[in-house]
Parts: C-alpha cells; sequence; structure tokens
C-alpha cells in the first residue's frame, strides 16, 4: 500500500508531529510505503513529491512549519483540477491520501472523496474554528505565543501610559484572542462573532486610564464595528475567496487616540503566532491524530476526519467537519466581558 500526505493552508506549529507519527506507524506496524506531496495541493495538482519514510521524519517532532512545504492552492479552481489529481494519484501508485489542513484543505478533500479518491482529513488551523473537533493543533501554541506577547505589552504600557493594541489572528473566529486576552488579562477582547461598539471601547479605556494602569486591547483581525462606526478597508482574494485582512489594530489605534486625547500604539502579531516550535499539547495532538489518521487509512474508513471529543480521538465525516465553522458562542464571549474596562 502507498499512501500520500499533503499539508495545506496556512501552516502551524505541530504538522510535522502528524507527519511523523503517520510514518512511523504506518512503515513500523503495517509495511506502508508513504509519499510527500510538496506546497498543499499543489503537489497532487502538478505530481510534485519528495521521499517520505522514517529517516526522512527523524528529528521534526519539535520542528514548526512544515517538512513537506504548504500553500493555498486550490484545485477546484483549476480547469479539470479533480481529474488532474486522480491521475497523478493513480500514476505514481498512491492508494489513499491523508490531508491536513483546515477548512478549505479539507473542503477539497472532501470533493475528492466525493470524486472517488481515498481521503482521510487530520484537522489543522490556529483559529480552532473546525467544525466536529473540540481542538485543533496549532491553537494552543498560537494562544500560548499571544499570551506572552501580551504579558509584555502589560509593562510597557503602563510604563508610558499609553493603550496598546494586540491584533491576532482569527478572520471568522475569535478563539484566539479569546483565550490570549483571558489569559493574559486583557481590558477589551474584540472578535470577530460580537460587531463592536467603538464608543464603548472607548469608555472601556478611559475608565482604565483613570486607573494606574494602562489599557490593552486584544483584537482579532476579521473584527468589525457596528455598521457605520468606522470606515474599514477591503483586500484583494485569495484563492478560495477570502479577503487579505489586516489593518483593524491600527484603525483601533488611531481612533482611540482621536478620541480621548491619549497616545495609542498597534501592535500586530501576525505570522510570529504561526511561527517556532509546537507546545507540549499540540505535540501530543497531532501525534495522536496523526496515529488516528493512518489507522482510519487501515481500516479503509475514507471520507472521514480524526477529532478530538474530550480526550478521546473519534472519526467524523468529512462533510461535519466543513459544513460549518466553529465559532465563539455568545455566552464565551459574555465570561470575557466580565473583566472588560
Amino acid at each position: 500500500m502507498r499512501v500520500g500526505v499533503l499539508t495545506g493552508g496556512g501552516d502551524c506549529p505541530g504538522l510535522n508531529a502528524v507527519i511523523r507519527a503517520v510514518v512511523r506507524k504506518g512503515v513500523q506496524e503495517y509495511g506502508y510505503e508513504f509519499v510527500g506531496f510538496r506546497a498543499g495541493w499543489r503537489g497532487p495538482l502538478e505530481g510534485d513529491t519528495i521521499a517520505l519514510d522514517v529517516q526522512a521524519v527523524r528529528g521534526i517532532l519539535p520542528r514548526g512549519g512544515t517538512i513537506l512545504g504548504s500553500s493555498r492552492t486550490n484545485p477546484i479552481k483549476v480547469e479539470g483540477g479533480v481529474e488532474r489529481i486522480k491521475d497523478n494519484l493513480a500514476g505514481l501508485g498512491v492508494d489513499a491520501l491523508i490531508a491536513i489542513g483546515g477548512e478549505d484543505t479539507l473542503g477539497v478533500a472532501r470533493e475528492l472523496y466525493d470524486n472517488g479518491v481515498n481521503v482521510v482529513g487530520v484537522p489543522k488551523t490556529i483559529d480552532n474554528d473546525l467544525n466536529a473537533t473540540d481542538y485543533t493543533f496549532g491553537f494552543d501554541t498560537a494562544v500560548n505565543i499571544a499570551m506572552e506577547a501580551i504579558d509584555r505589552l502589560h509593562t510597557t504600557a503602563e510604563s508610558h501610559h499609553r493603550a496598546l493594541i494586540c491584533e491576532v489572528m482569527g478572520r471568522h473566529a475569535g478563539w484566539i484572542a479569546l483565550h490570549a486576552g483571558m489569559a493574559a488579562g486583557a481590558n477589551v477582547v474584540l472578535i470577530p462573532e460580537q460587531p463592536f461598539d467603538i464608543e464603548k471601547v472607548v469608555e472601556y479605556v478611559e475608565s482604565r486610564f483613570k486607573t494606574r494602569y494602562a489599557p490593552i486591547i486584544v483584537v482579532s483581525e476579521g473584527a468589525h464595528p457596528v455598521d457605520g462606526q468606522m470606515e474599514l478597508q477591503t483586500g484583494e482574494l485569495d484563492a478560495f475567496g477570502h479577503v487579505r485582512l489586516g489593518g483593524i489594530g491600527q484603525r483601533l489605534a488611531d481612533e482611540i487616540e482621536k478620541r480621548t486625547g491619549k497616545e495609542a500604539r498597534c501592535t500586530v502579531l501576525g505570522h510570529i503566532q504561526r511561527g517556532g516550535t509546537p507546545t507540549a499539547f499540540d505535540r501530543v495532538l497531532a501525534t495522536r491524530f496523526g496515529l488516528q489518521a493512518i489507522d482510519a487509512v487501515h481500516d479503509g474508513d475514507y471520507g472521514k476526519m480524526v477529532a478530538l471529543r474530550g480526550t478521546d480521538i473519534v472519526r467524523v465525516g468529512l462533510d461535519a467537519a466543513t459544513e460549518q465553522l466553529k465559532v465563539v458562542p455568545v455566552e464565551r464571549y459574555a465570561e470575557a466581558e466580565v473583566f472588560f474596562g
């Protein structure tokens, strides 16, 4: 049996742990051969591969990123893309494919499965917005990176008595902002699910300035004000039709400075959240996902994604995993609101 492996979408810490677990168990227990596809879906689309054996995965557990490379290539948007992938898999003798990625990557995996390709999915996204799994690997690392950054912002904000805004990733779901903001004691957390009132934000900021402490605002890149409050820029679209975001943090800083007369500065963490070594939680979760993914291949249980439910790894349909995003519930945001101001 020959199994292909690819990593698609944005990279994150823990991808290499999945690859390592898949290959180690697949070779040692099942005697499978593996081929790695480069740069996400571009690999099977163009037949671009690398050798993937036990030697190739030694020492990669603590490494961030992915040894296979990644991209946001969308083969569904390429004319004849699905058939090209099927032809290339057949030509390479690949019997099954393990796709490691988020909503977009697994959406393509679902389409391929519907067209007769043997696919198993592994959930990866720092945004933690994939449905049908309690957590995705990469999220815990991103939250810890953001938390440490916010911890550092507290001291410099207080030294200069200025408002500091920390912009974190989160296009449609504010899980990183929520967890990092709560963990680091932010005074305001703004997320895409809850349009914010700029007047209320300014009120929280001014309230904080009345103490000897300075305000820290954590904002998801996809957060937005209620209609008509602030003019926001729109960006170009990527291959999956998503607007390239960024800039809300600076807009907030400008508004706060204008409305309060106090200095406000913005720090955008951006890809820092994706880089570096994974936390212990993400290493273990990613490893367990990899072990269960190759078991699903061995069982011929295709069209499934491995998922975390409580402390157990289960299998769910790719359709359940991709039919809707997992966003922050109102009650979870209400918990953070207790500490605003």
